[in-house]
């Protein structure tokens, strides 16, 4: 059977479909009950009258090869029939009774109860004798007549449970009405929302059922509420920031068109140039954190970090040769987690160019990566650049905040960027001054069982 999609459909089919199934086992266990008892009292009842029978003094049988017939005395009379025998022969029997006994001229029942059928007709009959063993009395009574009583007994109860089901169906579909209610309620709140509308929804008398479906849906609420004020902070900020390398580009361009001589418009262009790397590096930046606030989770391979890790020095070192800077990494044997190829790439990237722009000329940059005996991998960037203060460090996770001061120009992405990506990863980051070089420390680290490798 396929249930209503309606709820409440659901329910008053559920709720009736449990009443009717309990109301038919309740008239089963009383037919079969009532029947039972019916039974007894009627048995005993032939059982009586045989009894009366027999008590009665052969003596008062007029004749012995006379039989007298019972007149029939009430309407109810047709339906019982007794026969009295003394010495073999029919001496008093009732007027629907046949010659014959009851029981058959071939039957050795003397005493008790049998159900038989006597000219087509179902009968439950009685024998017993006498004391005197000369008298049998039969007495039956037909069995319909026991269904009939069994009916008007039932009629009596189960009447008034049949005409009081549309009752009980409405009352439970009033009930079931009222019980979700407050499911309407919600459904209604929701649908006269303005689509703009994020704050919590509120209902009154709201049930313990429906409670965890209000708080879950006010949590999403409360999410899309965060991720559209993160969306639009980040459009605003993305725009401001943009706004400065398309100034610097065009002002170097109207420079190179009013040069007087070769070298000045050289000068000019090339400075476009930077501005239009710096603008690309922006971009660059924008579209990966962009990708990773509004993306699913990635899917998680088995990533060598220590590889990895030498691939983005070997990158970064032409880089750091043109500022004289010494670069080292510490990244032997493997070291693998679970994590996304590109995104990680990204990460250590970000750390090793952060270190090599924001470290003057001739500093040393340590670059490590570790494995611990619980499984969690390290990867860590030293530098011995003049550092940040305290108050910056605890800044240096935000989008576009710069040291100022410093002479570099960046995006000030890279580091939120790198928090963003150790978060997907289950990772954290760690900004303090570097024990070894004297200057910034960055370290990421992944926690977990190590992943196992060839």
């Amino acid at each position: 059977m396929k249930l209503p999609r309606s709820l409440q459909g659901r329910l008053m089919v559920m709720v009736l479909g449990l009443v009717v199934g309990v109301w038919l086992a309740t008239a089963v266990m009383t037919w079969i009950d009532v029947r039972h008892e019916l039974d007894e009292l009627l048995d005993s009842h032939l059982a009586q009258a045989a009894a009366l029978l027999v008590v009665q003094q052969v003596s008062e049988i007029e004749d012995d090869d006379h039989q007298v017939d019972a007149p029939s005395l009430h309407h109810y009379a047709p339906k019982v029939a007794f026969q009295v025998f003394h010495e073999g022969r029919l001496a008093l029997r009732s007027s629907n009774a046949p010659a014959g006994p009851m029981l058959g001229s071939g039957s050795r029942v003397d005493d008790g109860f049998r159900t038989l059928d006597i000219a087509g007709t179902t009968w439950r009959v009685f024998a017993t004798r006498g004391g005197a063993r000369d008298v049998q009395v039969f007495v039956g009574e037909q069995v319909q007549s026991r269904a009939s009583i069994l009916w008007a007994v039932l009629r009596s109860t189960l009447t008034p449970m049949v005409f009081a089901l549309p009752l009980l169906a409405l009352a439970v579909g009033w009930a079931v009405r009222q019980g979700l209610s407050p499911l309407r309620a919600l459904g209604l709140a929701v649908e006269q929302r303005d689509p703009q509308a994020l704050q919590p929804v509120v209902l009154e008398d709201t049930p313990s059922e429906v409670s965890p479906t209000l708080a879950a849906l006010n949590a999403l609420f409360a999410r899309i509420d965060e991720l559209m004020t993160s969306e639009r902070r980040f459009t605003a900020d993305a725009a401001h920031e943009l706004r400065t390398p398309i100034a610097a580009i065009r002002a170097q361009a109207q420079v190179a068109l009013g040069a007087t001589d070769d070298v000045e418009r050289t000068h000019a262009l090339r400075q476009t140039l930077q501005g239009c790397d710096r603008a690309a590096r922006l971009v660059e930046q924008l579209l990966t954190l962009s990708r990773l606030e509004s993306s699913a989770a990635p899917e998680l391979v088995e990533v060598d970090l220590a590889a990895l890790a030498r691939e983005v020095v070997a990158e970064a070192t032409p880089k750091a040769l043109v500022k004289h800077q010494e670069i080292e990494c510490r990244a032997d044997g493997r070291a693998l987690v679970r994590g996304d190829t590109t995104l990680l790439s990204v990460l250590v990237r970000n750390l090793v160019d952060n270190a090599v722009r924001y470290s003057p000329n001739g500093a040393r940059i340590g670059i490590s990566v570790a494995t611990a005996a619980d499984g969690s991998v390290e990867v860590s960037v030293d530098d011995s650049g003049p550092g940040m203060t305290a108050s910056d460090m605890a800044r240096a996770g935000e989008r576009f905040f710069r040291v100022v001061g410093n002479g570099q120009s960046g995006s000030g992405l890279g580091l939120s960027i790198t928090g963003r990506i150790a978060e997907v990863h289950q990772a954290t980051v760690r900004i303090t001054r570097s024990a070894s070089l004297g200057g910034l420390r960055v370290a990421v680290q992944f926690t977990g069982k190590r992943v196992s490798g060839p």
